[in-house]
């Protein structure tokens, strides 16, 4: 009787040495699962703010603007992308390659589309067809005003910031312009009009969607590529423009 107290006695034991091993092994495993999935969001809170080149917070459809636009550019209608580009290409080597004018185009357009219908409406007659239908085209008045007053906002914003930069308020601003606009110009003596049109047509059909496949390494070397860039105009700043408004003051009180 007493050993078999005795092994009841034991096996009680034991089973309550169980009971805590796996208590305590739940949670462990718990506290595991929870510090990696803190970890998993921790990183994935770093990879998001690491691969946002210059800060970018949307995605490239939304930064496109979104809707049918942005859906050309980025190929999601394959159709209408490769129309608009393959038209471009066209355009491109019709006008500059060829040297074919576009109002020679024009002319010659609407001379054939006007001798088919004139021959059409006249055998009218002979042949037992039904006439052409030729539609009235009428363009209507609203559009065409909120297209002007649009345009008429975005000159004056223009002929505003020309104003805001020319005044000298401002001398960074300034310089970054005349800069840009000197980089322009040089871009301009290389490429005539149409090269340059089709240059960027190809580039913004080209760019979004092969940054949008490798958007990870992008950003990666954007990133890199902007904080050297910072480093660079820092020295250019404590070199140049920050002696630039003293000169002026010492001019001034001169």
């Amino acid at each position: 009787m007493g050993d078999h107290e005795h092994h009841k006695q034991e096996e009680k034991e034991e089973s309550l040495i169980e009971k805590i091993a796996n208590k305590i092994h739940d949670r462990d495993s718990s506290s595991s699962s929870s510090n990696s999935d803190d970890e998993k969001k921790k990183t994935t809170s770093l990879k998001d703010k690491v691969y946002r080149l210059f800060g970018r917070e949307k995605p490239v459809h939304k930064v496109l603007g979104g809707g049918k636009p942005a859906d050309v550019f980025l190929w999601r209608d394959k159709k209408v992308s490769a129309g608009v580009l393959g038209g471009a290409t066209a355009a491109y080597v019709l006008f500059d390659v060829l040297e074919y004018h576009f109002l020679t185009l024009l002319c010659h357009g609407l001379m054939l589309g006007l001798v088919g219908l004139f021959l059409w409406s006249s055998a009218n007659t002979f042949i037992k067809k039904s006439a052409p239908h030729i539609p009235q085209v009428i363009i209507p008045e609203e559009p065409v005003m909120k297209c002007a007053s649009s345009l008429r906002i975005e000159i004056n914003r223009g002929f505003a910031v020309l104003r805001d930069i020319a005044s000298g308020k401002d001398l960074k601003k300034f310089l970054s312009v005349i800069a840009g606009l000197w980089v322009l110009s040089l871009v301009g003596g290389c490429y005539d009009f149409l090269t340059l049109l089709y240059t960027i047509t190809v580039t913004a059909f080209s760019v979004p969607i092969l940054y949008e496949k490798y958007e990870d390494k992008v950003d990666f070397y954007g990133e890199k590529a902007l904080a050297e860039l910072k480093k660079q105009y820092a020295v250019f700043d404590a070199i140049v423009l920050s002696k630039i408004p003293r000169a002026l003051k010492d001019k001034k009180k001169d």
